[in-house]
């Protein structure tokens, strides 16, 4: 039976693990070719391996999203090994969470150029190949700290801003045939979210159930959950969806 995404290439950055992996799973599942980039190159050759063990059409590169030439060049790469790049999913990130009285100018730049300057430099790269197949998706991963959270002055800032890119990526590239859309995830249970468990020194099982408590679904999310509607973005039958959002929470988040 084919697959949504024959024939069709997705580049995920921060794709070796939790959201990007989900991300880069439910691509490959469906029949597409991936590539992903990662700073991480333990988890880039662990998600290699085990991508390649399940049959699947991968390229792992290890690159930072933060360094344009590296970015493009590992693009140039994966357009020479598969011949198209079809979908761009902007999902690396990093955290750097404190009080905005205890936030170093280190925390703020970091979750800036990790986001922002990444997502502008993939898109950039992106778009050249796009425009010349006049076909692309580029799908953003915000979050529900876009809306504001404790904390995460930086992290907030940077995923609002997502939502701005967005929109503006939408109006410019729709009449080549590219649609740019964002997902928000709310609380999904990664590696980030462990990593935020043991920072305020909670265990996560309790984190977890804390956090579900106040989803009106009754669960945490998944990978699989933000998987799924990157995967509706990136559908080719999704055409007419450009500049949109989804908070992907369990629950409207206003």
């Amino acid at each position: 039976m084919a697959g949504r995404f024959d024939g069709r290439v997705a580049f995920v950055t921060g794709g070796s693990r939790g959201i990007g992996k989900g991300i880069t799973q439910a691509f490959a599942e469906e029949g597409a070719k991936v590539a992903i980039i990662d700073i991480n190159e333990e988890a880039l050759k662990e998600t290699e391996k085990e991508f390649k063990n399940n049959g699947y059409d991968i390229l792992a590169l290890q690159a930072d999203v933060v360094n344009a030439e590296e970015v493009e060049s590992a693009m140039e790469e994966v357009v020479n090994k598969f011949g198209s790049l079809d979908i761009l999913v902007n999902n690396a990130g990093i955290i750097r969470d404190n009080l905005l009285f205890k936030m170093t100018d280190n925390d703020w730049q970091q979750v800036i150029d990790v986001h922002l300057k990444g997502s502008f430099n993939a898109s950039r790269a992106a778009q050249k190949y796009m425009v010349k197949q006049k076909y692309g998706r580029i799908i953003n991963i915000s979050s529900t700290s876009a809306l504001g959270n404790r904390g995460q002055a930086n992290y907030s800032t940077v995923k609002a801003g997502i939502q701005g890119f967005t929109k503006t990526l939408a109006i410019e590239l729709g009449k080549y045939g590219i649609t740019s859309n964002a997902v928000a995830p709310g609380f999904i249970e990664t590696e980030m979210t462990k990593a935020t468990a043991e920072r305020i020194g909670v265990p996560f099982e309790d984190f977890v159930k804390a956090g579900a408590s106040k989803i009106p679904v009754g669960r945490s999310g998944k990978p699989s959950d933000i998987a799924n509607t990157v995967a509706f973005f990136a559908d080719e039958k999704s055409s007419f969806v450009s500049g949109q959002v989804i908070y992907v929470a369990g629950g409207p988040k206003t």
